[in-house]
């Protein structure tokens, strides 16, 4: 950062900004700051690693990370769409340190407590006169230079947030950060919004042999929701004005409204458990899986959310000329239009948006591709592709190292059967994040010998014994690893109570991760970096089938850059 290649930028480096990301964190894309103006308003501004500075349109490693279109995140590997003194050094928002960033800054009220009911003026936007405070008076974007105070992992902003005794500007901040990103998070319900669910997992692995030595479920907390918030308020306010701006060459995400068809099996699935679900709008399914509470079985909400993202379709990208407005919307965050703006170090998309920005805001001139709607769909395909490769990579690195933990570690488990079918069961193990098969018969003719299917009561009756295997009944199973032709090792799930006899043994569990729409934007707006380990999850907006010889992770713990996310990742 020099005097020379800073002209035109918007000095910043006076205000309190900080990054907040998962332990070890090296490519940070984002930043915030908030701070009281003396008009009585508040100003939060959401800092983005400025790569397209660093990438211009046409040049080699431009043309590279079009094609790689994303970075892939494995257990506790990164592979990068950019060069790695980019995307760990040049552009990434390191703490202590000046760096040149792509602003986004508004002026809001104040918020609100849930008891101070006053009633607010109606803001530009249109937001309800909810009595939570948060109009949004105005927004600017600028390409500006800002000097982070701290790059903070999750824990240590979550300490601040369940400690108020810690005071000073940051820990100040990080809780009025919060405060405001509750609002948001409120209106979003409000309107519609699902928290939908993935089963999630992160593996610690030794330092020497780099096998996992243990696996637990990923943890969400407040520190995670607040960066997600802010992410899918800039994505949003971005695609915007994106659109306001080129309505025929912006790229924009969203995801469709699934059919009622869709949710056949789940509203069949829902009734046997004595659930009432409703489809007819996102709200109102929102609102029904929040009432579809079992006291006595603390998983079986979360079991629900899992079984619901997987009716969704998948959200995918798209240019604005491609189709009308009113198909713009992305159902699981409930908005009429989003867009990918907040991770532009890894991924492709974002950096076409940046483009787009800069050009609206008169920064830099619009690349000349980017006016041709064949040449934006080719691109646009090629991202929708490239993302879903990396998801399957993502999975099949979770397999993997799936079966090297519990090769040495035969255990039983407590499980929940997640569906039923003539020749088997399918059941979710939370404690380890897994899905697995639990295979009874190989041939129809051997299962319809054995075993009453009832494809309606989704339930399926032992003929020797007489026990009957109901979807979300709970049940024990036992995870091994078995060797098999070829020395190939799949990890096998068998039912150990109630104790059937199995004419076919176990078979190997699946790996086919069940994925959803990304539906909620896995969490959302950022497409969320999670934890050096991958994902399991989303999510719009910080911003994680596979190897069919491995264990399905419902959208695993990706490496910390997959899903810090959402929903988005939404």
């Amino acid at each position: 950062v020099t005097p020379e290649n800073s002209v035109g930028r918007t000095d910043l480096r006076h205000l309190p900004v900080c990054s907040i990301d998962p332990p070890g964190c090296k490519d940070i894309d984002d930043a915030l700051h908030v701070r009281a103006l003396e008009n009585g308003n508040i100003e939060i501004g959401v800092h983005i690693a400025d790569v397209t500075h660093f990438v211009r349109p046409g040049t080699a490693i431009d043309k590279e990370a079009a094609n790689r279109a994303t970075s892939t995140y494995l257990v506790e590997r990164r592979l990068d769409m950019l060069p790695g003194l980019l995307t760990t050094d040049i552009c990434s928002l390191v703490g202590n340190v000046d760096r040149f960033a792509f602003s986004v800054i508004w002026e809001f009220t104040p918020p609100r407590d849930a008891g101070e009911a006053e009633q607010m003026e109606q803001g530009e936007d249109g937001e309800p006169e909810d009595g939570r405070g948060l109009r949004q008076v105005n927004v600017r974007f600028c390409k500006s230079i800002i000097h982070s105070r701290a790059a903070l992992a999750y824990g240590e902003a979550q300490a601040w947030l369940e400690d108020s005794s810690v005071q000073g500007e940051l820990p100040d901040a990080v809780r009025m950060l919060n405060k405001v990103a509750k609002v948001l998070r409120q209106r979003r319900t409000d309107r519609g919004a699902l928290s939908l669910a993935s089963q999630e997992v992160r593996f610690k692995l030794d330092n020497d042999s780099h096998d996992p030595t243990d696996v637990e479920m990923y943890q969400q907390k407040d520190a995670n929701q607040l960066v997600e918030e802010f992410m899918l308020l800039a994505n949003i306010t971005v695609a915007k004005r994106t659109v306001e701006r080129f309505p025929s060459y912006a790229m924009l995400r969203r995801h469709p409204k699934p059919s009622k068809e869709m949710f056949d099996e789940l509203l069949r699935a829902a009734k046997i458990a004595g659930v009432d679900l409703c489809v007819d709008t996102s709200k109102e399914l929102a609102d029904s899986l929040d009432r579809a509470v079992k006291p006595d079985r603390p998983f079986f909400n979360r079991l629900i959310r899992i079984l619901t993202t997987r009716c969704m379709m998948q959200a995918v990208y798209f240019t604005s000329g491609e189709v009308q407005p009113s198909e713009f919307a992305h159902y699981g965050l409930a908005s009429d239009i989003y867009t990918h703006f907040t991770s532009p170090i890894r991924r492709y998309a974002d950096v076409v948006v940046h483009r787009l920005l800069a050009a609206a805001e008169g920064i830099d001139p619009l690349p000349l591709s980017y006016e041709s709607k064949e040449g934006m769909k080719e691109l646009s395909d090629n991202l929708n592709r490239r993302h879903h490769q990396a998801q399957l990579a993502g999975r099949a690195s979770i397999a993997l190292h799936t079966v090297v933990f519990f090769r040495n570690r035969p255990t039983n488990a407590v499980a929940l059967i997640s569906r039923v079918r003539e020749k088997g069961i399918v059941v979710v193990v939370p404690e380890y994040g897994i899905e697995g098969k639990v295979k009874f018969a190989n041939s129809d003719e051997e299962a319809r010998s054995n075993f009453d299917y009832d494809e309606a009561n989704m339930s399926l009756t032992h003929k020797a014994t007489g026990r009957k295997l109901q979807i979300f009944d709970q049940v024990r199973v036992r995870l091994e690893v078995e060797t098999r032709t070829g020395h190939r090792q799949n990890l096998v799930v068998s039912l150990v109570d109630p104790p059937l006899v199995a004419p076919s043994g176990a078979a190997p569990a699946s790996t086919n991760g069940g994925s959803a729409a990304e539906g909620s934007e896995s969490g959302a707006g950022k497409g969320r970096k999670r934890s050096r380990a991958p994902s399991t999850p989303a999510s719009a907006a910080k911003k994680k089938p596979a190897a069919k010889s491995a264990t399905k992770s419902a959208k695993p713990k990706q490496s910390a850059k997959k899903r810090k996310t959402a929903a988005a990742k939404r």
